[in-house]
């Protein structure tokens, strides 16, 4: 078995991991699992890389740990001990110690009702005992190509209230072609998973970007809201345009050029990514966040990726502790920026010294709002050790 080398190790913290790259999918849980304590856990989640088939690491755990609940998803990418990766199945064990939690599947996820998600959450959060002075948050993971999470993630925001809920979109590397939620001992697609949580240890959550808008508007002239098409922007066919307005060709246009040249929407105060995933029928964009025609766009500037990342996972307790570790969803877009200008190292000392533990999205979810190109997560910190202010 191989020796898994880590910034941090298995025993100096609260939460439990698993990690494994070999190729074999039986052989990859099994190392996975050996190296948590299974009857100390609650529940666990596990990322999966895309060059696993999902239905026989499903088959895998099935035999492996039958007793606990395991949640995950497929995945555009892991971050694990050693920072990015693309090959790694991460199981992420959360000891009943310190964790509680109740969960359940929305399925068929496409349509969404939001009445009866809401319901359903607000059923779930009601059904779960509470333990005195323990804090609550929830967990969402979405088939990250259903172009339902926009709804989803308010109508669970409805139904849950107060109670903040993290999530992100499933991926499959860069193929965009299908992504699977694990819940119940099986992978689903078209699917939603939600996870109500309660601990005994403070956190507090994390969401950041590093986008400034500029002063060059885009307007949706002409769109397809169901699909998250746009057919014309500024009057014009979508795709030229937004080549012309970033200076490239549309031959040229990519994964990498949209994550660099990302637009943005305003939120009261706040700006959202809205990423484009790719040209289709030559001249139409297809986004990964909710379009209709009439919306204005803002081109993005980027500022210093890995100096953002470094300052805001540096959040710290009153006494100054770092977290016992980061719970992270990252949007694979950011990632393709840091590849494409050679920054995967450095990013990865970056995720190694916060203790961040997660995965590779296609979106983003927080405070009800569904997002691109944004980092969420939840930073947790031992019982009594609170955020600074």
């Amino acid at each position: 078995m191989n020796k898994v080398s880590t910034s941090f190790d298995h025993a100096s913290g609260i939460v439990g991991f698993g990690l494994s790259r070999d190729e074999n999918a039986d052989r990859a849980v099994e190392e996975a699992v050996s190296q948590i304590d299974v009857e100390a856990t609650c529940f666990v989640f596990i990322f999966v890389p895309d060059r696993l088939d999902h239905e026989q690491v499903a088959a895998a755990l099935g035999r492996l740990v039958p007793k606990i609940p395991v949640f995950g998803c497929t995945t555009a990418g892991q971050i694990t001990p050693e920072g990015y990766e693309d090959n790694a199945v991460l199981m992420v064990a959360f000891p009943r110690s310190h964790f509680h939690c109740s969960s359940t599947l929305i399925k068929p996820l496409k349509p969404v009702s939001i009445e009866n998600t809401a319901q359903h959450a607000k059923t779930l959060s009601d059904r779960f005992r509470r333990t005195a002075n323990w804090n609550r948050f929830a967990i969402t993971f979405a088939d990250g190509l259903s172009k339902q999470e926009d709804v989803l993630i308010a109508a669970l925001n409805a139904g849950l209230g107060d109670l903040p809920i993290f999530g992100g979109s499933a991926g499959h590397g860069l193929a965009f072609d299908e992504t699977f939620i694990l819940h119940g001992g099986r992978f689903h697609s078209d699917a939603a998973l939600l996870v109500l949580v309660e601990t005994d240890l403070e956190f507090v959550g994390l969401e950041f970007d590093h986008f400034m808008p500029t002063d060059v508007q885009l307007v949706v002239t002409e769109a397809e809201p169901d699909d998250r098409i746009v057919k014309e922007i500024n009057g014009s066919p979508a795709a030229p345009e937004y080549a012309r307005l970033v200076g490239h060709d549309v031959s040229e246009l990519s994964p990498q050029v949209f994550a660099e040249n990302p637009v943005l929407v305003r939120n009261h105060n706040a700006w959202h990514v809205r990423a484009i995933q790719q040209v289709i029928e030559g001249d139409s964009l297809a986004f990964l966040s909710a379009i209709e025609s009439g919306l204005v766009l803002t081109l993005g500037r980027g500022k210093e990726i890995l100096q953002t990342l470094e300052t805001e996972l540096s959040v710290t307790s009153p006494s100054g502790q770092s977290p016992d570790f980061i719970l992270g969803f990252d949007c694979v877009l950011r990632r393709l920026e840091i590849e494409q200008n050679d920054l995967v190292e450095d990013a990865s000392r970056i995720l190694q010294s916060h203790r961040v533990l997660g995965f590779n999205t296609y979106g983003e979810q927080h405070c009800g709002v569904h997002m691109n190109q944004t980092f969420v997560g939840i930073a947790f910190f031992p019982p009594g050790q609170a955020l600074q202010p």
